[in-house]
């Protein structure tokens, strides 16, 4: 398996519907996700989805340890989720600032629900159920919106908190997530 080439904001494959996986526990399924984690591992990225690399499928990878691209982020467990479910848990929501692989060099700040349960399964076909809030939260929205059609950019309520890494936040190394 192998890192792949990332998808960048203006392809048509990122705003599509991906097709919820149908089969588990397949080679073809162990692949795509060794695939996503080496595409993340390799990039420093916090989340990855299959889109993003090209396979409209509904699955993520994402997790993040400690990471000095991530140095006040809360760790996040290393989790594979097959056609997750997400449901907020109440109305509140928090801005925070986010980026993209497939949206590199930038930041927006970008309202997410600030707890939330999702569902779904690993690539063994094994039930996930996890209640999750604040960054792990952020992070399985942010991916998830992908399995839509949906790029952080679309959820910015104000274009002026938008831009470049470098000039919104001058001599700081951003990760792009």
């Amino acid at each position: 398996m192998a890192a792949r080439p990332v998808l960048r904001m203006g392809d048509p494959r990122l705003l599509q519907v991906s097709r919820p996986v149908e089969r588990f526990d397949t080679p073809e399924l162990h692949a795509l996700v060794q695939d996503l984690h080496d595409t993340m591992a390799a990039l420093d990225g916090a989340g990855i989805a299959a889109p993003q690399i090209g396979v409209g499928l509904r699955v993520v990878v994402f997790g993040v340890g400690r990471n000095p691209r991530y140095p006040e982020a809360e760790e996040v467990p290393a989790t594979v989720l097959v056609n997750p479910v997400l449901m907020p848990l109440g109305e509140e929501t928090e801005d925070g600032w986010e980026g993209c692989l497939s949206v590199p060099g930038m930041r927006g700040l970008v309202p997410r629900y600030l707890r939330l349960r999702y569902t779904g399964f690993d690539a063994h076909g094994k039930p996930v159920d996890r209640t999750v809030s604040g960054f792990h939260a952020r992070v399985a929205q942010h991916e998830c919106d992908h399995l839509d059609g949906i790029l952080y950019p679309m959820r910015i309520r104000d274009l002026r908190q938008f831009g470049f890494s470098d000039v919104l936040f001058p001599g700081q190394e951003l990760p792009d997530e």
